[in-house]
């Protein structure tokens, strides 16, 4: 009888380990999370590409600079990303979205002032679109480990929007850059 309820205790430690497993493993996530992670994988990569060629297209040292920091800190966020929606079982693209190549590719044909201008503008709208989505995920997620990465990549993007702010007002006034061009969904 003893013998019976020690296998069946050790029969439901294998299960119950196995649930608690499953249940760490795949983390709570709804339809904003796995959103989220997506647009955020592939805002990632817009930037990185985008500021690799702002380090080719660029005459000005300050906006080599933030191109180097968008590089370092979008590829970090990306690393802490990727488990979490590897352990979560969310597919990510393996390039940014059709909007965000053609915006690359535009700013592939200037150089100098002009790119510099075009490349700020693009990074501000860029970034005011990535807080808005860290906002919606921190409002509408449900997966801690997915609210984490949003609130953990808050502080990064607000600084790197101070930095093309900054970037942007010394410049002064140039033809054809504005505060907003189009946001385009990621």
């Amino acid at each position: 009888m003893i013998r019976r309820i020690v296998v069946l205790l050790a029969a439901m430690l294998v299960v119950m380990g196995g649930a608690v497993q499953a249940a760490v493993a795949q983390p709570n996530l709804n339809e904003q999370d796995r959103k989220f992670l997506v647009q955020a994988h592939r805002g990632n990569l817009a930037e990185i590409r985008s500021s690799r060629l702002a380090l080719r297209r660029s005459d000005s040292q300050d906006v080599k600079d933030i191109a180097q920091k968008l590089i370092t800190d979008h590829t970090a966020l990306d690393d802490k990303l990727r488990p979490v929606a590897e352990q979560a079982d969310v597919q990510l693209p393996d390039r940014p979205n059709r909007m965000q190549r053609e915006q690359i590719e535009k700013l592939s044909n200037l150089s100098g002032p002009a790119f510099d201008s075009a490349w700020l503008a693009a990074q501000a709208a860029d970034h005011r679109m990535t807080l808005k989505r860290l906002d919606r995920e921190l409002t509408n997620g449900s997966s801690s480990a997915v609210r984490k990465l949003a609130q953990d990549a808050l502080p990064v993007i607000r600084e790197h929007l101070r930095l093309v702010r900054e970037a942007r007002a010394s410049e002064g006034p140039s033809e054809g850059a504005s505060e907003s061009p189009s946001e385009s969904p990621s």
